[in-house]
């Protein structure tokens, strides 16, 4: 069976420690489900790249094409990982403004995975008081291991093995989340247009 990844980083350079954590994650879920029997193939959105085209969207309401492609790349996906540096105890306001311009049906049961990076451990919380909650309004199904990593877990040595078994065990979550789920469907906004008639009456 083929399954798909988006993976959602919103770093503000190459390399960042956003994107790194993201690369941990896709690998590590493709493991797990390429272990299961699955071919999977890993579609990675860098929001960075889309900044202009996002407020362009905001402000006109129509998507550049690579836009609109990336917002179909996390609607066609079996699962999302998404990731965000810590911002003012937050997301960062580009990674919230790319779910805020996102069609609020393609998360509905879709399985995710939170995480995301800072200066230190104390930032972990903004997993939960801010991310968690911000999927849970999107209806994804967000899986019970959220994976934050502080500047000093990516040196050498023994640093970084809490790092790798939280990284793991998120993986096996969101892993078994996909592989219990069918494909989805991505619904086209322009199969069924609504006659211009009906526009013009107002309905």
């Amino acid at each position: 069976m083929k399954r798909s990844l988006a993976v959602v980083s919103a770093g503000l350079r190459l390399p960042s420690s956003t994107r790194m954590l993201a690369d941990r994650l896709a690998e590590a879920t493709r493991r797990e489900l390429e272990g299961q029997g699955a071919q999977v193939d890993v579609d990675v959105v860098e929001v960075a790249d889309h900044a202009q085209d996002l407020v362009g969207y905001l402000t006109t309401g129509y998507p550049t094409d690579g836009l609109r492609r990336a917002f179909e790349t996390v609607a066609a996906a079996d699962g999302l990982i998404a990731v965000t540096p810590t911002f003012t105890a937050s997301y960062s306001g580009l990674f919230k403004m790319f779910f805020d311009c996102l069609d609020d049906t393609y998360l509905v049961g879709k399985p995710a995975l939170i995480a995301a990076t800072g200066g230190t451990g104390r930032h972990s919380l903004v997993l939960e008081h801010a991310l968690r909650p911000m999927f849970a309004y999107l209806r994804a199904v967000v899986v019970p291991t959220a994976v934050f990593a502080a500047t000093e877990e990516w040196g050498g040595g023994n640093s970084q093995e809490p790092l790798v078994r939280r990284i793991e065990r998120a993986a096996g979550e969101l892993a078994g989340e996909v592989r219990r789920r069918e494909s989805p469907e991505v619904r086209d906004p322009y199969r069924d247009p609504v006659p211009f008639e009906q526009l013009l009456e107002g309905r």
